[in-house]
């Protein structure tokens, strides 16, 4: 587990890195804008920063040279940007960013740029991390294993059922044949992914793999059937 700084003007860009990056464990704090992304450097020491390049008042890049100036670039920080040309990546690069993420990010390339930008911290210890001070941090609790959750094994609760659509606890789903046919189709798909859902632990991470769709696929799909992700393994019946 590790803290992560991501800042970014698009609350949508926000709020799905935190997502992506929370089902890996993560702890995961967001600034809008340069100047909140100052304070909370100020305050903490995150293990990694996602920072984006093009921000109103102040851009990425001369954020990047304010922390290396003040000495504060003492963390991994990947930039960000949809618009950046090679030369801004490259300048970022030279004045101390790890490595730069052109939008749309994909799922594969940001856990694999964020696993490497982490994998440089030392660590003491197996399940120990070195933060930016110097100083061990051990995280307050292991993830949980997927064979750990509630519904493990169990009977799914009753509120994923409906009138004409359900899945009973032998995981059979069953369908009216007299509704539309995108009704129907509508029916199982709401089904399937909360099936997945409930399987992987509300892993969106997880999900993704198995159902082989791309993360931001994914969210526009269970958006589109009203399925809530973040709340379909909390319901207890």
């Amino acid at each position: 587990m590790a803290n992560i700084l991501v800042v970014d003007d698009e609350m949508g860009i926000r709020e799905l890195l935190s997502e992506i990056l929370g089902d890996e464990g993560h702890v995961v704090t967001t600034a809008e804008d340069a100047h909140q992304a100052r304070e909370l450097r100020l305050s903490s020491s995150p293990d990694l920063v996602l920072l984006d390049i093009w921000m109103p008042d102040i851009d990425g890049v001369t954020l990047l040279k304010e922390w290396q100036r003040d000495g504060l670039l003492t963390m991994p920080v990947i930039m960000m940007s949809g618009h950046a040309t090679i030369d801004t990546a490259v300048e970022a690069t030279r004045i101390g960013a790890m490595n730069f993420l052109e939008k749309p990010i994909s799922l594969q390339k940001l856990l694999r740029t964020v696993q490497q930008g982490l994998s440089r911290a030392p660590e003491s210890a197996r399940g120990t991390m070195i933060n930016a001070n110097g100083r061990s941090v051990v995280p307050d609790k292991a993830p949980v294993p997927i064979s750990a959750h509630p519904f493990n094994g169990h009977a799914y609760p009753p509120t994923l059922a409906s009138a004409n659509h359900y899945l009973p606890p032998d995981n059979e789903f069953r369908v009216s044949f007299e509704l539309p046919l995108r009704e129907a189709r509508d029916a199982f798909e709401r089904a399937y992914f909360e099936h997945h859902l409930i399987r992987e632990g509300g892993s969106m991470t997880r999900v993704a793999e198995r159902t082989g769709l791309e993360r931001t696929h994914l969210y526009r799909k269970l958006k589109q059937l009203g399925v809530e992700s973040n709340k379909a393994t909390k319901k207890t019946g």
